[in-house]
C-alpha cells in the first residue's frame, strides 16, 4: 500500500476509505499496512490478521463508541468467516448491529454508509 503518510497508530474523525489490499489501507491521506478499526471517533490500528485473532478485547474501541456506533460491518479477509456466538451476543448487548462480509465488501458498503451520515463502523481484516 503506498501513498501519502504512513500510519502511525490513530487518526481521528470519520474518514472513507480509499484503498485496501496489498496487506494493508488508505485512507486520510496515510497508508496503513494491517487490520483497522474505522469508527465515528476514528481509525485506529487493529492486531488482527485473521478471524481467529478476533477478541471482546481487541474490539474493545468498538463498544467504547456508544450511541455513536449503531452499525458494524465486519470485514472477514477473502472469505466470509462467521462471528464466534458469544462476540454476537456482545453486539446484540450493546445494541450494536453487525453485519459481516469479505474485507473489499465492507469497505466498499462502510464508504457508502459514511456519504450517507450513518452511524456506522467496520472492523476490517486486512488482504493481500
Amino acid at each position: 500500500m503506498s501513498g501519502g503518510r504512513i500510519y502511525d497508530g490513530f487518526v481521528p474523525g470519520r474518514h472513507l476509505i480509499d484503498a485496501y489490499g496489498n496487506g494493508g489501507f488508505r485512507f486520510a491521506e496515510m497508508s496503513h499496512r494491517g487490520s483497522i478499526l474505522a469508527l465515528p471517533s476514528g481509525i485506529v490500528a487493529w492486531p488482527v490478521t485473521a478471524m481467529s485473532d478476533v477478541t471482546a478485547e481487541n474490539l474493545a474501541p468498538v463498544f467504547a463508541q456508544g450511541t455513536e456506533l449503531e452499525l458494524l460491518l465486519f470485514g472477514t479477509g477473502l472469505e466470509i468467516v462467521a462471528l464466534p456466538e458469544t462476540l454476537r451476543a456482545r453486539f446484540r448487548a450493546a445494541g450494536i448491529g453487525l453485519d459481516v462480509m469479505q474485507t473489499g465488501a465492507a469497505a466498499r458498503t462502510y464508504n457508502i454508509l459514511l456519504a450517507e451520515n450513518r452511524k456506522v463502523g467496520a472492523a476490517l481484516i486486512a488482504v493481500a
